[in-house]
């Protein structure tokens, strides 16, 4: 008789084990497919104010060897030290892609982010990519470029602003343009902003803001500028004279 039991009981357990439910958020599995490269689609060199969620995610893409993007691949994100990325990793999907939203730090400055893969010999594959933090400063001299300057400076027309750039004989330099901006010292860029470009034998289509911008703004509009810059400016800092 006690024998019988216990082999009811047996059996009523592997049924009862057999009929589990399913976990309903199961761990996902690890990607099987891997790339060979992985591209920027978007998101990339945006501006924000400090601690902002810039207004677009950051879309990258997996491709083979010749090109072909790869779903099912997985990617991880990374940041600079206070940078907040959400996702943090994922699966591309269909067409190769993984979207993650990224929210600045606290500090103003370029945030590094990477976007990262693994190829069929478990070798790290990087995309170094980075974002542009604004304190108060850089941010007023943003909303003073929208008012007064992106109109010239900015050759691309949006909804909101028709671009004057086509309409200039010499064409003004996009405040991204370091490559020239950055050789003009502070000292120089107050006089071409505060006089106009004749004041520096620059073209006389730029026009002169002194009567319409204060002290502190020109030198926020160059913070601003510094800030955007491409490739980055680099301070001369304090010079020490030598013994």
């Amino acid at each position: 008789m006690k024998s019988k039991l216990l082999l009811l009981t047996l059996c009523v357990l592997l049924v009862c084990g057999c009929k589990r439910q399913k976990d309903p958020n199961p761990v996902p599995k690890p990607a099987a497919t891997t790339g060979t490269a992985i591209v920027e689609v978007s998101g990339g060199k945006q501006v924000a104010q400090v601690g902002a969620t810039l207004d677009q995610p950051l879309v990258v893409q997996v491709n083979d060897a010749q090109g072909n993007a790869v779903s099912g691949a997985a990617v991880e994100f990374r940041g600079s030290r206070g940078i907040v990325l959400k996702p943090s990793s994922g699966i591309t999907d269909s067409s190769g892609q993984l979207s993650t939203a990224v929210t600045l730090g606290g500090a103003a400055g370029r945030y590094q982010v990477a976007a990262v893969i693994q190829d069929a010999g478990g070798k790290e594959v990087l995309l170094k990519l980075e974002e542009i933090a604004l304190g108060y400063e850089q941010t007023l001299g943003q909303q003073l470029n929208r008012q007064y300057c992106s109109r010239c400076h900015d050759p691309e027309s949006t909804p909101e602003r028709v671009s004057n750039y086509d309409n200039l004989a010499t064409k003004p330099h996009p405040f991204t343009e370091g490559d020239t901006l950055n050789k003009i010292s502070d000292a120089d860029l107050v006089s071409i902003i505060g006089h106009g470009g004749a004041a520096l034998g620059k073209s006389a289509e730029m026009p002169a803001f002194g009567y319409t911008l204060s002290k502190s703004e020109i030198q926020a509009l160059i913070a601003y500028v510094r800030a955007v810059s491409d490739p980055p400016y680099q301070s001369a800092g304090v010079v020490y004279a030598k013994r």
